[in-house]
């Protein structure tokens, strides 16, 4: 086994999560003005980057935390609980910045990571999926396309897209400067209306192939063991995170507007349903978050071990974020239920409910992926094996 085969575990995890927590306050104090701009104010972005939330994911021997998978489940999982389109967005970076320093090209790493732990490195935002025209041309591509849900675009300096070679049919992403592409600007929805998940495109704009890299690949050209998981399954990471932080604290807020209604004439929040409900709740958030950190320290021993993931692994990957999302959406439903007019004025419990419900809505907890993995563990397809999110025989 080589040195770069073993995960790398971070001493780094509680000193960053002490500068998150420190941050905390502000998060809330900014999350107002953060909807309103449609993106994090720079002094946060500022802030929550010094702090080393992108570090995180990006590999050691750049200068790196490269924390494993269960760190980073933990720092989104903190980050969100303070403000979901923070940690939505900051997670959006980590996943896009620190995959493609892992699996891009030796002389592009050199040249958009120079000194990681300097804070000098490109910061990478965009989609991966519906892919863009790949044209093959001398050392390169001329890409064209349209792509969408850029969380994070306003702090990136470099885009990452899904782009299909033409002829071929090689699915490859890329990185290129934010500046050749065309931002659409339009971002207007209900929720995480502070991630700036922009649409953006481009025409016939020339990407060096040493700037790109095989899609599905498992192999780095920087950084362990973590990054043996490829792109599509190092999502699952800050997607799980994300779902667990975001529930924690809508059962937090839901807890402070019952002790301070409580004894009013006719608290809801007195009567035994309340009680039963919020306990139910607990409960379902607590098992979601205790199999997600079971289930990922299995594929932690396993990518520790230099072996791939199995295909039962891969499925259980999906599965559980697929419960952790599904759990934060009953969780959001029990708060509003019983949160009453705190669920429906201006305030946090608003905001989160907001922002829970539209970050449930994205592709890695779809419902067709819940039936890929029943499809795989109900043995209906034992041959099957998964390509980015479907199962091909």
């Amino acid at each position: 086994m080589t040195a770069t085969a073993r995960l790398h575990r971070s001493p780094e995890l509680p000193a960053l999560l002490d500068r998150i927590d420190a941050l905390g306050r502000s998060l809330d104090a900014d999350a107002d003005a953060a909807e309103d701009l449609g993106r994090l104010p720079e002094h946060t972005a500022r802030a929550l980057l010094d702090a080393g939330t992108v570090r995180a994911e990006l590999p050691k021997s750049l200068g790196g935390f490269e924390f494993t998978p269960l760190q980073l489940i933990e720092t989104v999982e903190r980050l969100s609980y303070h403000d979901a389109a923070a940690g939505w967005t900051m997670f959006a970076l980590q996943l896009v910045t620190g995959s493609t320093a892992a699996f891009i090209g030796e002389a592009a790493a050199a040249d958009l990571f120079p000194d990681v732990a300097g804070g000098e490195y490109a910061l990478v935002a965009g989609h991966g999926t519906r892919p863009g025209r790949a044209v093959p041309v001398k050392d390169g591509y001329l890409v064209s396309g349209n792509w969408q849900f850029a969380s994070g675009m306003a702090h990136a300096t470099h885009v990452h897209s899904l782009i299909q070679v033409e002829d071929t049919g090689e699915m490859r992403v890329l990185a290129m400067p934010k500046s050749q592409v065309t931002l659409d600007g339009n971002w207007d929805v209900l929720g995480l209306r502070a991630t700036h998940s922009i649409d953006y495109h481009c025409h016939d704009v020339y990407v060096p192939h040493e700037y790109t890299y095989l899609a599905t690949t498992t192999t780095p050209v920087n950084g362990g063991a973590v990054y043996r998981l490829g792109l599509v399954n190092m999502a699952a990471i800050g997607h799980t995170g994300w779902a667990l932080g975001v529930g924690r604290r809508l059962l937090d807020e839901l807890k402070e507007v019952a002790q301070a209604r409580t004894g009013t004439r006719g608290a809801a929040v007195d009567t035994s349903q309340f009680h039963a409900e919020y306990a139910t709740a607990e409960a379902r958030l607590r098992a979601a978050r205790a199999w997600a950190a079971e289930a990922w320290r299995d594929f932690e021993a396993t990518l520790d071990s230099g072996d791939p993931l199995t295909t039962e692994q891969e499925t259980l990957l999906r599965l559980v974020l697929n419960h952790a999302t599904s759990t934060a959406r009953e969780v959001g439903s029990t708060v509003h239920r019983w949160a009453g007019s705190a669920a429906i004025r201006r305030g946090p419990i608003d905001r989160f409910l907001r922002d829970l419900h539209t970050g449930t809505q994205h592709i890695t907890s779809s419902p067709v992926v819940l039936q890929n993995c029943g499809k795989w563990l109900s043995g209906a397809l034992p041959e099957a094996r998964w390509s980015f999110l479907d199962l091909t025989q």
